[in-house]
């Protein structure tokens, strides 16, 4: 059960590689909440089938004659909550999915509310682990060996969308030869996730630098909820960058890995860059670093060290910060110079 955003779920993909070496012969299936969670699983050669149902939108009656009725019957054998998924709603759905092992984590910041006591065998959450490696310490349950060096992220790309990612570039006007920076000023926005963005006019400002100081072009990626965001970086670049507006997650992850670099917010597209082996310059607020850093590309974080973060855990809390005034300062006052600088340093040296 991957039921959360694409970043979330994308991390659990390497466990499924070890879990489908572990058993080859086994049927695995995915069950996604979001659409882009379902695409970046499409072309997984790990999993036997995706399943796709939207609880978010779908009618209350509708999602519960969903589980009971497609899911139940299918009578699986174990169900996994995918790390980190500590909502009492996914722990009803695995419940209910009736399945005789029920595998979770014991969150650290977790209460009875949350009804982890459905699952049969909780995994201790670890504080100081990468969301790849707790993932991992969950598929241990099932006698799966933890290598000495851990997968990369798994996203399959076809020759089909690799053609359609040249395709736009030429139709962009783009030379074959153009040293491309992608660009990410969106974020998640549920539980108050949007005050992890930094500011749009810096994100400009720093794109003008990079093509005035290195002849770059920028590409500015996001879902059709950030297009307006791009749109309004690109009136202040004066119309220069390129905001990437395609048909499906697939395309764009196509077109994603053409670019040299990605500068971006602690967001799944940080993660589908790592996953396409993009070096990434990671502009973090009160996120934990250490848990949902770029995970096996080089990679550089920019992030204000202060007394009072990281600050946020994994809880159904949304995410607050403890200052009356100068809110969020942890993301507000990293500049346009210390970004540029570290961009230089990873992607041009």
């Amino acid at each position: 059960m991957a039921l959360s955003g694409i970043g979330d779920a994308l991390m659990f993909s390497p466990a499924l590689r070890l879990l489908r070496q572990k058993y080859p012969d086994a049927t695995i299936d995915l069950l996604a909440m979001f659409r882009g969670v379902a695409d970046i699983y499409r072309h997984n050669p790990d999993l036997t089938s995706v399943i796709y149902w939207d609880f978010l939108k779908e009618l209350p009656i509708r999602s519960l004659a969903f589980v009971l009725f497609d899911l139940r019957p299918r009578h699986y054998d174990v169900s996994l909550s995918v790390y980190p998924q500590n909502r009492r709603e996914y722990n009803l759905i695995g419940w209910m999915i009736h399945a005789p092992r029920r595998l979770a984590h014991r969150y650290l910041h977790h209460s009875t509310s949350g009804f982890d006591f459905l699952n049969t065998e909780l995994v201790i959450e670890r504080d100081a682990l990468h969301n790849v490696e707790e993932n991992v310490h969950l598929v241990e349950e099932f006698n799966v060996q933890h290598p000495a060096i851990l997968p990369t992220l798994q996203i399959g790309l076809t020759d089909s969308e690799r053609d359609f990612a040249a395709r736009w570039l030429y139709q962009a006007g783009i030379p074959v030869r153009t040293l491309l920076i992608g660009f990410h000023a969106g974020s998640a926005t549920m539980k108050n996730h949007i005050r992890r963005r930094w500011k749009l006019e810096k994100f400009a400002e720093l794109g003008n630098k990079l093509m005035q100081t290195h002849d770059a072009q920028i590409l500015l990626f996001g879902g059709p909820d950030e297009y307006e965001l791009n749109d309004r970086i690109n009136e202040l670049m004066d119309g220069k960058a390129i905001p990437v507006k395609v048909d499906g997650i697939l395309s764009s992850i196509a077109i994603m890995e053409k670019c040299k670099g990605f500068v971006t917010n602690d967001s799944g597209l940080m993660h589908i860059a790592s996953a396409v082996s993009l070096p990434t310059v990671a502009i973090f607020a009160y996120t934990n670093p250490d848990w949902v850093h770029p995970w096996k590309t080089k990679f550089r974080i920019v992030r204000h060290e202060m007394k009072c973060s990281p600050c946020f855990y994994y809880s159904p809390r949304p995410a607050s910060c403890k200052w009356d005034t100068d809110q969020f300062r942890c993301i507000e006052h990293i500049e346009v110079e210390e970004v540029l600088r570290t961009a230089e340093e990873l992607i041009f040296s």
